[in-house]
């Protein structure tokens, strides 16, 4: 995600850090090349414009601070200008005083829409609330039935009427039993087209116009950047959204439709999704956003995903064990699978301030390495991750076969584990081991 644009945007801004102090030249030589860094990431080319203007008068308006070298004056002046542009601050779902609070999902076929709504179930039932999923497409062969899977998946009901063609009937009887149910959000999947059309259009003004959904929001695929933000105008104009997420985030190096769609729409992105599991859904902060295009990293999202993410009562237990000496390879995969929850190590990397993105792209970085490791130890017996030391060469070779691994991979974990277990001992010796905090393993 702006992997191209933030990459272009660091070479630019560190052009700049020799110079003695801003003029009017340098200004301009570097925002001609942030304009072309932005045109080529697919921002909108009116954005581009506004955006370029705005830096450059808040640039030239700063004089020349001694405290700061001209690469800190500009890079300053682009931070706050891209935070300004993609809506300066993160805009939630407005949940309404007497439930329940309906939110509309729209779309067009294909953006992502039925799975971000059990994303967005998902997220709402972690909140606390009791959330419904409403079956509103009746044309795409399958989509209720992915809903009916998704919401299972997530522990989340989903409302339906079997051999119904009729959407607004299906949403009207929906709200009414949630109401009656104490559900507190409907979320109602409604179909979509390949392209916006005159009947899609119809439709979803005919249900708006019933169940008088609180929140009505667009889910667009950001990999589609112009496109998307074309979309985004026409379903502005026909319905009035409220806000959009915007999905397949983690596999579009560009992400021009973020910078696009809050200045081309005035409405708020709300939610992004960064991958294909049902938690990858995260609500969008223009500040942090901003951070990570230019290279400051986004120290705060790291640590609210490790805490969604992490289970700490057994952190807790496990730097208890570290402590005691007691930790085996049982304690060693669950560490294992609390980390791997958390996202690939590249992302993870690049949301660390002053990680260098550059050195970053050649780094072997094996993401299968820990799924690997896991493979091992689940073809381990109970008793062998309790008692490693009890794993002698032929049991090895027992692991390699049923992990589909080598012995020579089953060798180096126990390495590994071997050297740990040494590490803990010296950090238990200096008083040291309450600092790694929490349990977390110090990779």
């Amino acid at each position: 995600m702006f992997e191209e644009l933030s990459s272009r945007m660091e070479g630019v801004l560190k052009t700049l850090r020799g110079q003695g102090k801003l003029t009017e030249k340098n200004i301009d030589d570097s925002l001609r090349q942030v304009r072309r860094a932005l045109l080529e990431a697919d921002v909108n080319f009116r954005v581009a414009r506004e955006f370029i203007d705005k830096v450059k008068e808040k640039a030239l308006g700063q004089g020349v601070l001694k405290s700061l070298t001209p690469g800190q004056q500009m890079i300053g002046a682009v931070h706050e200008e891209l935070i300004a542009l993609m809506g300066e601050q993160a805009v939630g779902i407005s949940l309404v005083e007497t439930p329940p609070t309906i939110i509309m999902m729209v779309g067009l076929q294909g953006s992502g829409k039925t799975t971000a709504s059990g994303k967005l179930a998902r997220m709402m039932r972690k909140e606390g609330r009791r959330p419904i999923l409403v079956a509103a497409d009746v044309y795409r062969p399958a989509a209720i039935q992915q809903l009916q899977v998704l919401g299972e998946q997530i522990d989340v009901p989903v409302f339906t009427i079997k051999g119904s063609k009729d959407p607004v009937t299906i949403c009207t009887v929906a709200t009414t039993q949630a109401a009656q149910q104490y559900h507190d959000v409907v979320i109602i999947d409604t179909a979509g087209r390949l392209h916006i059309d005159d009947e899609m259009m119809q439709e979803l003004g005919r249900i708006q116009n019933v169940v008088h959904p609180h929140e009505i929001l667009l889910v667009l695929d950001g990999m589609t950047g112009q496109d998307a933000v074309n979309v985004a105008e026409t379903f502005n104009q026909q319905l009035s959204i409220d806000g959009c997420i915007l999905t397949k985030m983690d596999g579009d190096a560009r992400g021009g439709a973020a910078l696009s769609i809050r200045h081309v729409t005035q409405k708020p992105i709300k939610f992004i999704g960064v991958g294909e599991k049902m938690e990858a859904l995260e609500p969008f902060h223009p500040d942090r956003m901003a951070s990570r295009i230019l290279g400051m990293g986004d120290v705060v999202s790291l640590v609210e995903r490790a805490h969604a993410t992490i289970d700490m009562e057994e952190a807790q237990k496990l730097e208890e064990k570290l402590r005691k000496q007691s930790f085996d390879l049982e304690d060693f995969r669950t560490q294992l699978q609390q980390v791997s929850k958390m996202g690939s190590m590249q992302e993870l990397l690049e949301m660390m301030p002053g990680v260098n993105k550059k050195a970053l792209e050649n780094v072997d970085m094996d993401e299968n390495a820990i799924g690997h490791m896991e493979a091992i130890l689940n073809s381990m017996t109970r008793n062998e991750r309790q008692r490693p030391n009890i794993i002698n060469g032929s049991r090895r070779r027992r692991i390699a076969r049923g992990s589909g691994t080598t012995v020579q991979e089953v060798n180096q974990l126990l390495k590994q584990y071997n050297m740990m277990q040494k590490m803990m001992k010296q950090f238990n010796r200096l008083g040291k081991l309450g600092k790694l905090g929490n349990g977390m393993m110090p990779f």
